[in-house]
């Protein structure tokens, strides 16, 4: 008798303990299911944050192109400099709609919205009162234009601080929604560890479930690895968002690093255009040929081209480019790349050392960019070896299901966490001789194919890069 009712009380106690299980996973599950809403949430209005910014700064940038071409016709009087002014207003109209969508739920930042709108279309009706006058009196500017002018400018001024009130309050939601978005982050992995938890003590009472009924041990087991495979798949599905999460940050901030750098280079571009034509018009009013004067002009005109070439290489590094796709076998890619790289190889006395896989598949790719990137690795790591006596460039492929998998590694001096941080910003480097612009290129070119690049690194251990790619 004692018997039978120590069995219903095990089994009691061990019924409960299933029931209790259940219910902590499945609030484990809600939670997981709420935090993941709410990180997905927050990351929107992140990006949305940045979205008006972004599109307030351009939409100021269109008001001083116009801006800059009136002067431009004024100062010339030729009537090629207005093409920005008339593209201008149609480009900031165009802005002013998508901003006001997305600031659809924000009354405040919508009203001021509208006031600089009201502003840049005052803006633009002084610039075309000044303009008439000067084409009405011929290259001369009267009175009223002068006025017009006065008036465009400070208005011009209001527009700038308007926008600027508008962008401060946006920074403001910005960081408190980083701060959300880093809460939300942290809540997703307590979950995760109060789950694994709950895993462990499940396995726990499972084994204590076993060793008090025998006759109910497969019954326990079963439900117990059913419990593991859930939470297990949870795991698994949390890993992934977060590998997935981490890879659309690093394109938001590769995008966010194309965004400013195009609008450095229009506001570097608006200022070298002056210097230019100013110094065009300098030239063409010298009556005497003096050689130092010419020596200047040369001296004015080459380093504007340089600055110019540098705006473009750091727009093509950052820019996403149309692609040439073809089928394409990544070892033969490789050694092509290695080819090309044969001069500095023999030089620095590196022993190349290849591990291809015989069944991974051919890529889909742009041959010539793919190439690009393969070269600008194996070159990095000859030259973080320039120093060693034993130094080793290693290639190898892997075939990793539907993705073909290739690393670069070399024995070099390696990266500390600081350099390892910065790795993929424009003109970064650490090469004295190094423009910083060659990873942040290769990243592009990478993240343009739709794949993936990670990076390890040890110092004085070297390092190695992971490159992604899809396989056909």
């Amino acid at each position: 008798m004692k018997s039978i009712i120590q069995n219903i009380r095990n089994e009691g106690k061990i019924r409960a303990g299933y029931i209790s299980a259940f219910f902590l996973l499945l609030v484990s599950f809600l939670l997981t299911f709420y935090a993941n809403r709410r990180l997905i949430d927050n990351a929107k209005l992140v990006n949305n944050t940045n979205d008006v910014i972004s599109r307030l700064v351009l939409m100021l940038s269109h008001v001083k192109d116009a801006e800059i071409g009136a002067r431009g016709f004024m100062v010339t009087g030729k009537d090629f400099y207005l093409q920005p002014y008339f593209g201008s207003r149609k480009a900031t109209d165009s802005m002013y709609r998508k901003t006001r969508e997305v600031l659809k739920n924000n009354p405040v930042q919508l009203k001021r919205l509208e006031q600089v709108k009201q502003n840049v279309d005052k803006k633009y009706n002084f610039i075309e009162i000044t303009l008439k006058s000067i084409i009405a009196n011929n290259g001369e500017l009267s009175t009223e234009g002068m006025a017009s002018m006065n008036d465009a400018k400070l208005m011009m001024d209001t527009i700038r601080t308007q926008v600027a009130v508008m962008q401060y309050e946006e920074k403001t939601l910005l960081i408190q929604r980083d701060r959300n978005l880093k809460t939300t982050s942290d809540l997703l992995i307590s979950i995760v560890i109060a789950s694994i938890i709950i895993a462990f003590f499940l396995v726990v009472f499972g084994y204590y479930a076993h060793l008090k009924e025998n006759k109910e041990r497969v019954v326990a087991e079963e439900k117990i690895k059913n419990y593991q495979d859930e939470l297990n798949n949870r795991i698994e599905e949390l890993a992934t968002a977060n590998e997935q999460l981490i890879k659309m940050r690093s394109q938001e901030k590769l995008a966010a690093t194309g965004r400013i750098a195009r609008t450095i280079a229009h506001e570097i571009r608006n200022p070298l255009t002056n210097i230019n034509l100013a110094a065009e018009q300098l030239s063409t009013e010298m009556t005497e040929d003096d050689e130092n004067t010419s020596f200047l002009f040369e001296m004015i005109n080459r380093n504007s081209s340089r600055i110019n070439q540098l705006i473009t290489d750091l727009l093509s590094s950052t820019k996403f480019t149309e692609l040439n796709f073809e089928k394409v076998s990544v070892n033969d890619l490789l050694d092509e790349a290695l080819s090309q790289a044969k001069d500095r190889i023999l030089l620095n006395h590196v022993e190349v050392k290849k591990d291809y896989a015989n069944d991974i598949c051919d890529i889909s790719i742009d041959k010539e960019k793919i190439r690009i990137a393969f070269l600008n690795l194996i070159i990095n790591a000859i030259e973080a070896m320039e120093s060693k006596q034993d130094a080793t460039l290693t290639l190898v492929t892997r075939n990793k299901g539907d993705y073909c998998e290739i690393e670069i590694a070399d024995n070099g001096t390696g990266m500390d966490e600081e350099a390892m941080n910065r790795l993929f910003e424009p003109y970064f480097t650490s090469k004295p001789k190094g423009n910083g612009l060659g990873l942040t290129n290769t990243q592009n070119i990478i993240l343009n194919h739709k794949g993936d690049i990670d990076v390890k690194s040890e110092v004085d251990r070297g390092t190695s890069f992971f490159i992604s790619l899809s396989s056909v």
